[in-house]
C-alpha cells in the first residue's frame, strides 16, 4: 500500500527531564501521520465529522526501538495496511534524522455514525479516493 511521510522537530514540552520524548506523545505523532495520509487523498477528518462520521481508535500497538530526543527531527511514515471495510488499519514507522527506527506502530480505527455511535461501512467516497 501507498505511504505518506511527515517530518517535524520534537518540542521541549514533549520530553521528560532527561530530554526523552514521553511515551504518551507517540499516539499524537501517529494521529498526525494518519491525518496527513488522509489529507493526501483529499479526505478531511474535519469534513468527515461534519458529515456525521467519526473514527475512534479501537486498537493501538507501539514497539519502541530507540528514544526520540528534544529537538530531533523525526519522520512518521504512515501506511494503509489494507482496503478498509468497517475498520481502517494503519502501520507506522518513526525515524530520526540518521534514519534509525525509533518506533513501529499499528492502529485500528472504526468507522462510526456520530449520532448513533454505531459501526458503519467505510463511505464509498473514501474508498473511491484511496483506490483510484
Amino acid at each position: 500500500m501507498d505511504f505518506n511521510r511527515i517530518s517535524f522537530r520534537v518540542r521541549y514540552a514533549e520530553t521528560d527531564q532527561m530530554g526523552v520524548v514521553y511515551h504518551g506523545n507517540y499516539a499524537q505523532y501517529l494521529e498526525m501521520g494518519r491525518i496527513e495520509w488522509l489529507r493526501r487523498y483529499g479526505i478531511s477528518y474535519k469534513k468527515m465529522e461534519e458529515d456525521g462520521i467519526i473514527l475512534p481508535v479501537v486498537s493501538l500497538s507501539l514497539n519502541f526501538k530507540k528514544s526520540a530526543l528534544y529537538d530531533d527531527l523525526i519522520t512518521v511514515e504512515t501506511r494503509l495496511r489494507k482496503i478498509p471495510l468497517v475498520k481502517i488499519e494503519f502501520d507506522y514507522t518513526i525515524y530520526n534524522e540518521a534514519n534509525e527506527i525509533l518506533a513501529e506502530a499499528n492502529t485500528v480505527l472504526a468507522f462510526m455514525e456520530k449520532d448513533t455511535n454505531r459501526p458503519m461501512k467505510c463511505p464509498d467516497y473514501i474508498l473511491e479516493k484511496i483506490t483510484a
